[in-house]
């Protein structure tokens, strides 16, 4: 890693927070999507869980929030409490249905969420 005049990591001339906060953007992106088009395999875990049939779009809105408010400083503190309470949920939902290795994924993300959350703030 570089560093700039202020101390703080430079990564191709972007902050290393910065960097972070965005890939995790077009982590909630891409989920947004997959759970707005929701193939037959997504639509059948909602089923599985206990979901009613439209939860995948409210899933896909919240992610998609989640997203916006990560790209921007300004609203980066709304991205990591929506973004938690969203992987916290979906990390809960895998747990009580045994899916302990499903819940690998949210898990690491949501560890990303936290080190997001204590390099902005």
């Amino acid at each position: 890693m570089l560093w700039n005049k202020r101390g703080r990591d430079v990564i191709f001339g972007f902050a290393g927070q910065d960097l972070l906060a965005w890939a995790l953007a077009a982590f909630f992106v891409i989920g947004a999507v997959g759970n707005w088009i929701a193939p037959p395999n997504v639509r059948a875990e909602y089923t599985r869980w206990g979901y009613p049939d439209w939860f995948h779009y409210v899933t896909a809105g919240l992610e998609l929030l989640v997203a916006m408010f990560l790209a921007f400083a300004s609203t980066r503190f709304w991205g990591v409490g929506l973004g938690a309470a969203i992987i916290l949920a979906a990390i809960a939902t895998l747990l009580l249905h045994k899916e302990y290795r499903h819940a690998l994924l949210p898990t690491t993300v949501l560890l990303f969420l936290i080190l997001q959350g204590y390099l902005s703030f």
